[in-house]
């Protein structure tokens, strides 16, 4: 027996009449949040390069497909191995540079031609952003989109020109915040959020790693001032901006400034 095959038989007997109760109350809808936050936690480790959290994340994300596809078998729907051979077979069909006859030779011939295929598999939508999952994160929703429209050479030339395009929505953003509309304001800060990310894609940045390591150095800087504050025998928000403002300056001037703390949590 496999390692896989076990776990497949493990999760059948937890779901099985005498297995765990909690296992066996599982349906689609109520695995869906750990599922995501499964996949988040394997980011997490990757990120952290930490081979004994990702190698354990790995295997949650794992137990939860597992458990998905074991849940759909129980009600005769589809199996674990209908969900191997589809894959299996997608991987095959989307790579004919390697099990046919294509002769794409670098990644981005070998995304058009994905892109060409899965249109092709897809044709009952006959829109091509049609494939974008709306459950996505909005930021790497919008990067996944100028990405693929990027493909069929909807795209910015120069970098300089996504640069006016970021400048000319701030002006509108600022034009609309002075019409005091939420509703133009709410539209222009969207417009500026999707012109930065394009921005990001543009110059080969993953604009949700980008954000998170700004928002990691962010509370690094953060949880500094507020141990200044300690030292100084004060509390958060017993201090006006002006005195967190001058501690946050000098911090930006040390060495080390965006380390994070020791107990300091960035995720």
């Amino acid at each position: 027996m496999t390692a896989f095959e076990k776990l497949c038989e493990i999760v059948a007997k937890l779901r099985a009449p005498g297995g765990c109760p909690w296992d066996r109350e599982q349906t689609h809808e109520s695995l869906l949040p750990a599922l995501i936050e499964e996949a988040y936690e394997v980011t997490e480790a990757a990120r952290a390069k930490n081979d004994a959290h990702f190698r354990e994340e790995l295997g949650d994300l794992l137990l939860l497909v597992v458990m998905h596809a074991e849940i759909a078998q129980e009600s005769g729907r589809f199996d674990i191995d209908n969900v191997l051979q589809e894959i299996s077979d997608k991987l095959v069909r989307r790579h004919p540079h390697v099990f046919g006859t294509s002769d794409a030779r670098d990644s981005g011939a070998v995304l058009k031609q994905w892109e060409a295929i899965k249109r092709e598999e897809k044709k009952a939508d006959s829109h091509y952003l049609a494939s974008l999952p709306k459950a996505l994160p909005a930021l790497m929703r919008a990067q996944k989109a100028q990405s693929k429209a990027a493909l069929v050479n909807f795209d910015w030339t120069e970098v300089r020109d996504v640069i006016a395009k970021v400048e000319e929505e701030v002006r509108e953003m600022k034009d609309a915040i002075a019409s005091q509309d939420r509703g133009t304001i709410d539209e222009e800060i969207g417009d500026v959020l999707f012109a930065v990310v394009n921005l990001a894609r543009k110059c080969k940045i993953d604009a949700e790693s980008a954000l998170q390591k700004a928002t990691n150095k962010f509370m690094a800087r953060f949880n500094r001032v507020e141990d200044e504050l300690r030292r100084q025998g004060k509390r958060l928000g017993d201090v006006d901006l002006s005195e967190m403002d001058a501690i946050w300056n000098e911090i930006k001037q040390t060495p080390n400034a965006e380390r994070p703390t020791p107990n300091a949590e960035l995720f």
